[in-house]
Order: structure tokens, then C-alpha cells, then sequence
């Protein structure tokens, strides 16, 4: 890749370390996108050994790589997210690998096309933790921060995503009684 084509995407996919999600650190104050694609491959990264027959390399790819496309769309919360909005961002990804090597298009294009089917047991994973990284990152926020929706969606979310692997679901109800005690402390405390 010529040093400027570098460049140039590095300067794009930069907005990533601008782009805030919804989710609040426990410092109080909003994580960036690039926040959570960092954590999320160090979470695959940590898991290694529970899966010995993953490719975890492709898997750290995919928690790097997931959220390309909101250095352009910016982060919508996934329980706000239309089809329309999921349609822009993928629409957005495909415009920003364009300019890359086509090497690189095509194992990114092919990483994200993984990622959306979720038949690999690479993609399960990807997508389990993605959805627990949200939900640790909602338990280490202060519960001021929390919409009173996510009482909720901090039960349930990423459930059916977690469900294919015994690890995961137990990491999810590990999760779960974080939140659970999160927002019983809230109640007792009044600030429900």
C-alpha cells in the first residue's frame, strides 16, 4: 500500500477514536468506538484457550474491523438501530475498503460478510462478546448513565447471541449478576 492511500484511511477510520457510543467508562465519561473495538479484541484475544480450534486471529480481526463503518455514520445504539441505519453503515464499510489493496478488500469485505451471517463459529464468538463487552461496559458505568430502558436490555441483551457456546453463556450470566446487583444497589439507594 503506498504510504498516502495508508494515510488516508488511518486519517478516516481515526474519526473512531472521535465517535462516542453510548456507553459511559467508569471515569464518567463517554467511551469512543475505538474504545470498545480495542477491548473487544483483547477480550478474544483473553479467551483463546477456551477455543482451541478458532482461528482467534480472524476473530480479533472482526472485533478490530466491526465498526468501521460508523467513522463515517456514527454510533447508534444497537436497540435504536433501523435496518435503513445497519444498511448506511455496511454501505459506508464498503466505501471505505474500496480504496484499500485489493488483498485487503477482499479479506475485509469477506470478514464482514462472516460477521453479518454468523454461521462461522468465529462470527458467534466475535458476536457474543461484542454484545458482553457492551454489557460490562453498561456494568462499570455509573447507573446514572443508564436509560431507563437498559434496566431491561442489561437482561437481556446478547442472549440468543451467547447461547452457542458454553462459555459464553456462562460469561453472560456472570455479566448478569453484575447487573443484577447494579441495579438492586440503585433501588436501595434511591436512584431509580
Amino acid at each position: 500500500m503506498k504510504p498516502e492511500k495508508y494515510i488516508d484511511f488511518l486519517n478516516i477510520i481515526e474519526k473512531l477514536k472521535c465517535n462516542t457510543r453510548h456507553s459511559w467508562t467508569s471515569s464518567g465519561r463517554q467511551e469512543s468506538v475505538a474504545e470498545h473495538s480495542w477491548r473487544l479484541a483483547v477480550m478474544a484475544m483473553l479467551c483463546a484457550d477456551e477455543y482451541p480450534n478458532l482461528d482467534i486471529k480472524k476473530v480479533i480481526k472482526m472485533c478490530l474491523i466491526h465498526d468501521f463503518g460508523e467513522a463515517v455514520t456514527g454510533d447508534i445504539p444497537a436497540f435504536l438501530k433501523t435496518k435503513e441505519q445497519e444498511m448506511e453503515e455496511y454501505d459506508a464499510v464498503k466505501r471505505l475498503i474500496a480504496g484499500l489493496p485489493e488483498e485487503l478488500r477482499t479479506e475485509f469485505q469477506d470478514l464482514f460478510e462472516e460477521m453479518n451471517a454468523r454461521k462461522t463459529p468465529e462470527a458467534k464468538l466475535f458476536k457474543s462478546l461484542d454484545n458482553t463487552e457492551a454489557l460490562i461496559s453498561h456494568n462499570e458505568a455509573d447507573i446514572s448513565t443508564w436509560l431507563p430502558r437498559e434496566y431491561e436490555e442489561n437482561l437481556t441483551y446478547g442472549r440468543e447471541n451467547c447461547e452457542w457456546s458454553e462459555w459464553t453463556k456462562t460469561l453472560r450470566q456472570e455479566i448478569m449478576k453484575d447487573s443484577i446487583k447494579k441495579i438492586e444497589q440503585a433501588k436501595r439507594g434511591n436512584h431509580l
